[in-house]
Parts: structure tokens; sequence; C-alpha cells
């Protein structure tokens, strides 16, 4: 007979952990509760050694890793919490509820700092469109994502979205909340305060979810379609009230604290919040409000039901919690009290199912360090000679190609579903380098972007996810802003191979490097691990959201040319690599090569340059250069822009398909007028930074040139393919 502990994801060793620690064998509520705290999912027991690596402390960071958000002081008493989470496995069995849900539950994650969701922001992967089932995921997930997100009326204002092999049995959705809070309004998830009640508010608790924890915590594989169960339902007209509800009982300061209810329902929000104050927790499960009869404790404290919350509230202020709920048409119980002996106790009436410490759950857990050895096939295929590839006839060809295929293409399609302009803050909207939004009675914006390459990542880990970090960063720049903080999903596959926790580890130490260099520490995140099927690997995708700052509107900038005549002027320096680049894949079909190379120093000196230059009124559009080189980055700056091309010449000192299409790190497109643009080039000699003069801005036309090798065509011939490109790849 197969242990029951073993159903519930735990091993042997940690059935006897527990045993231990309880001085006893658990009840069946005892263990399920184990169980699901003890998930890869919340206690990340292959992941907390490597995640010490990350910097995570700043002037401005007011909360970092452990809390249920970051909190970055942006000045004039206002905060920003941030946060990025998956809703990988859900998607894959049910992609609509499980994209809507993981919006709703990282928006609760905001919420429960207090602070006022303001915007969303996606990092999306899946296997070609050529795939039926492929299809039908992107759909669903794109579809829960606005179905959700609009009805709250929070603008998803950017994201990326990727197709590859790689991602066909494992598709990834990483969701993005960004929130507003004044400083002195802060609140924590802590069960503080002995006698003080503990209240259940929102939606009634049912089965859905049940185990959700233990199912993102293991690999997919064949039943997993009868998973269902397993991804919760959502009720974003609920939540919308629910959101209201919370911000009003912040302002009326009649609670301590508010945890959301995610993963491990009501089990992992009581023992995280006692476990955080230091106390202990009562609860009776019958005074839970329940939607379905004869729900037993343990399904109760396992539910991941969705739009709940649970209120930590001052002593003797209940009834007024009760009239705020009232008011917005939410339920609310008294589900238990704060107590002063550190125990997770559940009662079912007069007949207790479960006594715990609340410590034993949130940090008892096993911590396993496993084996760590690099990919035999990832060396192979990065040390692959590409020196015998035939060169293009036809450059023009070439990128005509690149700007139809699925990844490079507009993604419009995507996020005209989005509601971006909802509530009327939105500055720079999908299509941009990073999402700009208005912070209210100030001057100021933030800049928001997301950004991961998971071939970067498998070829070379490290460096990989060094070139997250930093192109996050360069897309906030462009626009204006100084990047301050990140947040990250870090999504791989099965820690216990070998190969994978190489990956882990290198795309970890490449990032917090990063991170160092270009002061944006760590304020926490979400690691996915197991995105795995039959044996099959996800690419290394560690998901990099970043906050930026803009001081002052006036400095926010766009991607598109403004007037002709303006000089095109290149930040950085052009190089010989082509590795790793989504030319070789569109091309010649290769995920092979030398990853980019990356000069930290050289990458924060082109940075602080761009912004030093924006910031003066120096530069009329910037644009970074990434996915398909810089034929696809002026092309880009083309579309940005009425009726506006380019004529640019890039030399002949190297091969024409590294000059167009070769993603060599650290650059950026900047435009100007002439007399601004010498002051550029003499600003960029000053700071020690590569600059040239490479174009000017014309009409109507792209004309690119090295050596002999060119690129002509019409604008517009080209913006056609453009955009254009995914709904023809999805018909």
């Amino acid at each position: 007979m197969k242990a029951p502990w073993r159903d519930m994801g735990l091993r042997d060793s940690e059935y006897e952990r527990i045993c231990e620690l309880l001085g006893r064998e658990p009840t069946w509520t005892e263990l399920g509760m184990f169980a699901v705290l003890w998930s890869e999912h919340c206690a990340y027991k292959h992941s907390r050694p490597v995640l010490k690596l990350f910097p995570t402390e700043g002037p401005r960071v007011l909360l970092g890793p452990g809390e249920n958000a970051g909190v970055v002081d942006i000045g004039e008493k206002v905060a920003v919490a941030f946060r990025i989470e998956s809703h990988n496995h859900p998607i894959f069995v049910e992609p609509y509820q499980g994209a809507a849900t993981g919006v709703g539950g990282i928006v609760r994650d905001i919420l429960a700092l207090g602070a006022r969701p303001v915007a969303l922001l996606d990092s999306l992967r899946f296997g070609p469109l050529s795939d039926d089932r492929s299809r039908y995921i992107f759909g669903g997930v794109v579809s829960g994502i606005s179905g959700y997100g609009n009805c709250l009326g929070i603008p998803t204002v950017g994201g990326e979205t990727f197709f590859h092999e790689a991602y066909r049995q494992n598709p990834l959705c990483n969701v993005m909340c960004v929130g507003l809070v004044p400083r002195d309004r802060i609140r924590r998830g802590v069960a503080a305060g002995v006698g003080n009640s503990v209240m259940l508010i929102g939606a009634p608790t049912g089965r859905d979810g049940i185990h959700g924890a233990t199912f993102a915590s293991e690999e997919l594989g064949e039943d997993s379609e009868s998973r269902r169960p397993s991804v919760q339902v959502g009720n974003p007209f609920l939540e919308k009230l629910l959101i209201e509800a919370c911000l009003e009982l912040t302002e009326a300061d009649a609670v301590v604290g508010i945890q959301d209810m995610g993963a491990a329902g009501i089990t992992s929000s009581c023992a995280e919040t006692a476990a955080r104050a230091g106390t202990g927790v009562e609860i009776d499960v019958e005074r839970v409000p329940l939607r379905e009869r004869g729900m037993t404790p343990y399904e109760i404290m396992l539910s991941e039901s969705q739009e709940r919350m649970l209120v930590i509230v001052k002593r003797g202020r209940e009834d007024e919690v009760r009239r705020i709920c009232d008011k917005w048409g939410i339920a609310c119980a008294v589900i238990g009290r704060v107590t002063d002996d550190g125990i997770f106790r559940v009662r079912e009436g007069d007949q207790v199912v479960a006594e715990v410490p609340a410590r034993a759950l949130t940090a008892s857990a096993p911590v396993y360090e496993p084996p760590a050895e690099e990919m035999p096939e990832a060396i192979r295929a990065r040390e692959a000679d590409l020196s015998g590839l035939p060169r293009p006839e036809d450059y023009t060809a070439v990128l005509r190609r690149l700007l139809s295929s699925p990844n490079l293409a507009a993604k419009r399609w995507v996020w005209r579903q989005y509601d971006f302009q909802v509530r009327t803050s939105t500055v720079l909207a999908p299509g941009a380098d990073a999402a700009v939004i208005r912070v209210p009675s100030t001057r100021k914006a933030l800049a928001l972007a997301t950004d991961a390459n998971g071939r970067y990542c498998y070829l070379r880990p490290r460096r990989g996810g060094a070139i997250a970090v930093a192109e996050a960063a360069r897309n906030v720049v462009v626009v204006g802003a100084e990047p301050i903080a990140i947040t990250n999903c870090l999504n791989f596959g099965n820690p216990e191979r070998p190969g994978v926790m190489f990956q882990f580890r290198e795309c970890v130490r490449g990032m917090a490097e990063a991170c160092r260099a270009l002061g944006t520490p760590v304020t926490g995140g979400n690691v996915s691990f197991y995105n795995e099927t039959a044996g099959q690997n996800i690419f290394p995708t560690p998901t990099v959201g970043m906050l930026g700052l803009v001081e002052d509107l006036d400095h926010v900038t766009r991607p598109g040319f403004v007037s002709p005549g303006d000089w095109v002027i290149l930040l950085g320096r052009n190089t010989e690599e082509i590795g790793a680049s989504e030319y070789l894949k569109v091309v010649h079909a290769l995920d092979a090569g030398e990853v980019p190379a990356l000069d930290l120093e050289l990458e924060v000196r082109v940075q602080r340059l761009c912004l030093e230059v924006i910031r003066a009124g120096l530069v009329r559009s910037a644009h970074d250069v990434s996915d398909g080189g810089l034929a696809v980055t002026l092309a880009e700056c083309a579309f940005a822009s009425p009726g506006l091309g380019c004529r640019v010449s890039l030399g002949e000192e190297l091969p024409p398909e590294a000059l167009f299409f070769g993603e060599a790190q650290s650059r950026i497109v900047v435009t100007a007028s002439p007399e601004a643009a010498r002051e550029i080039l003499d600003l960029a000699r000053r700071r020690g930074v590569p600059a040239s003069l490479i174009g000017e801005v014309t009409e109507g036309e792209l004309s690119l040139s090295a050596g002999d090798a060119v690129i002509e065509a019409r604008v517009e011939e080209l913006r056609e393919l453009w955009e254009e490109g995914l709904s023809w790849a999805l018909s």
C-alpha cells in the first residue's frame, strides 16, 4: 500500500521529519497542511541557498523578499509595491482560468501591502504556433489575462510573448502587478496583537484548487488533464469589490495585517502571518463560509478558492470591518484569534483537528542542495561551428522574414485585447520598450518592463541571466527612467536533475552580478521548478520585472523617429557576434553558437549616458538593440513614426549578417538634431562610451548598407509584414 504522504508529494524522509517536529504522527489535516507548505512551490526547498546570492537591500528598498511583494520608495511620500509570479502548470491544464487566476493572485499580493494595484504586465512562453494545442493555450491565456484584468479596471500595459519548441509541453505564464501606496499606509502580512480577531473576507470557500501548490511542484505528465480540480476558478467582479473593501479597511486603520489567500489557502495565510509576527493563531473551520456542503477540515484548510483575504483585525473593530464589507457587498466572518503560544491550532467546533507550531510549517522544511553539472547537449550547441553557414543572397528578404516571424512581429493581436488605457494614467502603452504610467499628483512616472531570453540562458546560463537584467534595465532607460529595482520569476525544469540545477545556479549568479552593477536590488519574486514533461525541460527562463523611475514626465522618450534630417547615433559598439540570435533560429533553424558577450561596466556607462542626454533634452527618440539586431531595431523605429525611415551605413569591417542581425549587447539607437547630436557624441567621448554617427532620418524608405550588402525597402511594406506576422501565423 502506497504511503499517503507520497500521494501528497512528500518524501519518506520528510514525513519522518514531520513526526520528529510534532513528537507524534500527524493527523490527516496536519499532513495535508505540511504537504502544501513543504511543497517546492511554497518552501523553496531547492532554491533557498542559491537565492541568497541576490542583492536585496538598497536606499530605496522598504520591504524586500519574504513579504507579499517588494516595496520601494520613490519620494514625495509615495511607495511602489510590485511582484511577478507564475501560473505555469495551471495554464497547461486550463488556459483561461489558469491565466485569469494568475492575475487575481498577483493583484491580491499587492493589495496585501495596502497598495492600490495600478498596472499589470505579463511574460508568456508557448510552443510553436504551427502546433494546434499551442495555439489553443496561447489564445486561452491571452483571453484569461484580458478577461480578468479588464474586469478589474487595471490596465495591462506591457509584456512579452515568445514561441519555441522548448515550451510546447510546458507553456509559461508570468504576471507582474504594480501598486502605489502612501508610505505611512504600508501594511504587512502579520498576525500581531494577541487577542486580535482573525477574519476571512471575500468569496466563500469551495473545493477548487485543493493541492494546487503541490500540483505546481511536480512535473506534468500524461495524467495532467485530470488535475483540472487543482486549477482555481476566478470571479474578477468579486475581486474588484474585494480591492475596494481592503483599501478602505487599510485607510480606516482597522487592521494590523492583511494576507492574500493564494497557494495553500487558509493554511498558508494563517501560518505565514503568525510566523512573521512570532505569534500563534487559533481558528474554527465551522466558522468559515462555505460554497459547498460537506467539506472536511482537510478540504477547507487546503482549498485555494479565489478572491479571499485574511485580515487581522484590531480587537473591538470587528463591527467596523463588517460595515465596510457590507458596503462593498462581500462576505466576512471571524474565524479565529491571535494567540501567544506560537501554535497554529485548527478546531472543528470543540474538536482540535490540527495543532502545529506555525514556524514548523513555514521555516522547518528541509533544504536540498543537489549536484549541478552543465548539460553536454548545451555545451555542444554553444560550441557548434557556424563558420560554414551560407551567407544570405538577399538581406532585404531576410529582414522581411524576421519581421514577419512570430517572435519579432508586432504583438498587437495580444495587447489589443487588453484595456491598457483604463484609469487614464498610461503614458506609453504596449509596443514601446517599456510601459510608462503617471504617479498621480506628481511629475513622476513609473517605467515597467519584463524581459527574459531562454535561448541565451540555455547556451550560457550565467551570461544569459545577466543579459536579462541588463536588457530590462536598458528598456526602462530608453524611455527616460532610472532603473531602481527588480522582481523576478525563475522558471526552470526539475531541480533534482544536475543539468537543471546548474542552469538555475548560474542564471542566478549572472542576474546577481548584473543587479549589483546596475544598482537594482531584488525585492522578491517567485521560483517555478518542475517545468518538465517526459524528461523534456523548458529553456531556463528567468524573467525579470524591472521598475524604473521617471523623475519628470518631460523626460519620457519614445522609440519612433521624429523629423527628417535628424542624425541617427549608435551608443555602444557593433561586434562580429551572431551566435544565439533570432536570425540563426529563423533563417537556419539553429539554437546554437556563443551567446553575445556582456561587459557590465560598458553596459552601465551606456545606460547612464543615454539617461543623461535624455534628461538634458538632447534626444528625440531612443530604442535599445535586442532580438533581431540593428536592422530590426531601425525598422521598429520607423514603424513607430509617421511615414519616416532612415539611411544608415554600418561600414564594412564586420560581416553584414553580424552588423544587420547580430545581437551584440549594450547598444542603443538614439536620434537627435544635428546640433544636439554633436553634443551627444562629445559627451560620449568624455564619458568613455563608444558612439558613432551611422545615418540620418529620411522619409518613407529604410536603406541600410554594410559594405556591398544592402537592405532597401519601403517602410510601409515592411510595416505590413510586421503588423500581420502574428495573425498570419495563427491563421
